[in-house]
């Protein structure tokens, strides 16, 4: 683009959004700047004849002060047309202006504000979390404090929820600092309002749990994350067991099948009472001790393992192996690379 273009396209933007239609920040700074000048010029021309060591330093300051409603009284005019064609005015206008400008200052607050709780706003962050979906206020909070009680996880990371319906981010996820985007969550303008090509992990939440035809819904946001992003960890609830497979060839990470353990749960705390209050204390990051899955680049027996288990007050339960769970293995059965340690411990354990 040749200079005499570039230039005639900048002045005709200048005219048309700064001149025609200003904006209200540019409108106050040319009218401060001009009462400014005015105070300036006026304080001089009326006082530097009886005060010849005067400045324009001194006048710029002598009409901020007095505009600002400080009033400092080091410089202050002493004829009566200083007084009253200049001091006067700048009194006046310096307490309109600081409303007004005070005005604008906590309208663009509560609008930022506004627009960040209904989520219209985009965010900018990185190494964050972003859920998909609001199934429901307690649902949502014990995810969160279950993630934040975790070293991995972390106290202060980043959270974004995504979701189409809902209104207005509730007050109790305000107070845990969560970001809220509103929209399709399935389009690349809601996606990157979330910033989720920075994004570590991402969650996809059944939108109705116990309804089947969620899984609908979240196979379609599975598949717009992993198009747009295969660096993200993904984990997805389902409610239907056959939409797994559905899931897996959409790409994403994990899944968590909600109908896969219902039964479970019900048929050991018939035979076993009490057996889901020690699940629960396993699978709790907030209390107690967990279950812990432990990367090992050790080599040998399992007995090396168990003993750096004992040291770190840590009971070795088994090994996962290429998606197979070894519980209990012999003291001498061999590891292999790419063996994950399963553990109970009060943290994590460190191999």
């Amino acid at each position: 683009m040749e200079p005499a273009v570039g230039m005639t396209l900048f002045l005709r933007f200048f005219s048309r959004r700064l001149l025609r239609t200003p904006p209200a920040p540019f409108k106050v700074g040319v009218l401060i700047i001009a009462v400014l000048l005015y105070g300036a010029a006026g304080f001089l021309f009326f006082e530097l004849p009886s005060k010849p060591d005067l400045g324009w330093g001194d006048a710029f300051w002598y009409s901020f002060v007095t505009v600002t409603t400080v009033g400092y009284g080091d410089y202050y005019p002493s004829t009566w047309e200083g007084r009253f064609f200049v001091a006067v005015p700048l009194m006046f206008f310096g307490i309109g202006l600081l409303g007004y400008v005070l005005s604008l200052a906590a309208s663009a607050l509560v609008e930022a504000k506004t627009k960040e709780v209904r989520g219209m706003s985009s965010h900018k962050l990185t190494d964050h979390l972003v859920v998909f979906n609001f199934p429901g206020l307690a649902k949502f909070e014990r995810l969160m404090s279950e993630l934040r009680a975790d070293s991995i996880f972390g106290a202060h990371r980043e959270v974004v929820l995504v979701d189409e319906e809902l209104e207005e981010l509730p007050v109790e996820l305000v107070e845990l600092h969560v970001h809220f985007v509103r929209g399709n969550p399935t389009r690349d303008e809601t996606l990157s309002r979330a910033s989720l090509d920075q994004a570590h992990y991402a969650i996809i939440l059944a939108k109705n749990p116990g309804d089947p035809h969620s899984d609908n819904l979240s196979v379609a946001i599975t598949l717009a994350v992993e198009a747009r992003t295969a660096g993200v960890h993904t984990v997805v609830e389902c409610v239907d067991f056959a939409t797994q497979e559905l899931l897996r060839k959409a790409g994403c990470d994990s899944i968590v099948c909600t109908s896969r353990f219902d039964a479970h749960f019900i048929s050991h705390e018939l035979l076993n009472p009490g057996v889901q209050e020690l699940l629960h204390e396993l699978t709790s990051n907030t209390h107690g001790q967990q279950l812990y899955l432990t990367p090992s680049k050790l080599k040998g027996e399992f007995s090396v393992l168990r003993d750096r288990c004992f040291k770190q007050g840590h009971l070795p339960v088994g090994l996962l192996r290429k998606g197979e769970t070894l519980l209990n293995p012999a003291q001498d059965f061999q590891l292999e690379p790419g063996d994950s340690l399963i553990s109970i411990g009060p943290t994590r354990l460190s191999l």
